[in-house]
């Protein structure tokens, strides 16, 4: 193992072969993420719901939703995706974005976050190279892919993503990967507290809630990986971000439809991530 991970680091084609196809799959799995979670949490409201409402009625699930169960299949004709149908972008393209059965179009969507993952790690291990940082790198960067499209599609961050994400940062920077504890610990609780005072002003002014809870907790991990002094430029840049993107949307969003903010924290944090210290510098004139 030690002679694998000693030719990785001294044969910098191979890291990066290894990467992009990691990156693949991982994007690949990704997908069923994004498209399982927020089922799985609307089935466990809903037996929750009738435990409290209808205890004596109240059954066990046996076709519970998880993230390996069902086996994918074509949610127009339910057949199944054979692992040959499953290759990350090439079974897309050799099926011509169709399911081979019935011919219903499969979203670009699918290989276009394959594809995503893939650059997206590749960038991070030519940042950080073969370190550990690299290895906590990947795993932040995926976890903010998942919540950037579960939070497009339905206004939602799952806690038990936001929460782990916060838990790794304190637990990486415990051992000063790329803050200090206490910096990390200062981070998590200003990045919460921030947009918490933010959306109470906003709640008092207008009577309304002006964001959810879920951009809170993702600030408040953002915080724990990078510390506090990076929340100021994840807030600009994720306000410019929203700001022209919500411009652009304008005239095609319904009146009074809710608006993610999570995607554009997520993007100004993964940002700041690799390129915050460089942005500073810039902006203090070092």
């Amino acid at each position: 193992m030690s002679d694998f991970i000693l030719f990785l680091h001294t044969t910098p084609i191979a890291l990066y072969t290894l990467i992009a196809l990691l990156g693949l799959c991982v994007g690949s799995f990704l997908n069923v993420v994004i498209y399982r979670t927020p089922k799985m949490m609307q089935q466990e409201w809903q037996q929750e719901c009738q435990l409290l409402l209808h205890p004596e009625q109240a059954l066990i699930d046996q076709d519970k939703l998880s993230l390996s169960h069902p086996a994918s299949a074509c949610p127009n004709c339910q057949h199944p995706i054979r692992w040959y149908q499953n290759i990350p972008i090439v079974s897309w393209l050799l099926l011509k974005g169709q399911c081979a059965a019935c011919k219903h179009p499969i979203s670009i969507r699918y290989p276009l976050i394959e594809l995503l993952s893939c650059i997206c790690s590749i960038i991070v291990v030519y940042h950080f190279g073969s370190t550990w940082q690299m290895l906590a790198g990947l795993i932040f960067t995926w976890v903010l892919i998942a919540l950037t499209f579960i939070d497009f599609d339905t206004q939602l961050l799952p806690d038990r993503f936001t929460f782990s994400l916060l838990g790794l940062g304190l637990a990486v920077n415990s051992v000063y990967l790329f803050t200090t504890p206490i910096l990390s610990i200062w981070g998590s609780l200003i990045g919460f507290l921030c947009l918490w005072l933010v959306y109470i002003a906003f709640k008092l002014i207008t009577g309304k809630e002006g964001m959810g809870y879920g951009d809170f907790k993702l600030l408040a991990a953002l915080g724990a990986w990078l510390g506090p002094l990076m929340l100021p430029l994840i807030i600009l840049l994720s306000s410019v971000v929203g700001a022209i993107v919500g411009i652009v949307l304008l005239k095609v969003r319904k009146q009074n439809q809710a608006f993610a903010f999570g995607p554009y924290l997520a993007i100004a944090g993964w940002i700041a991530f690799l390129y915050g210290e460089s942005i500073m510098k810039i902006y203090l004139g070092n």
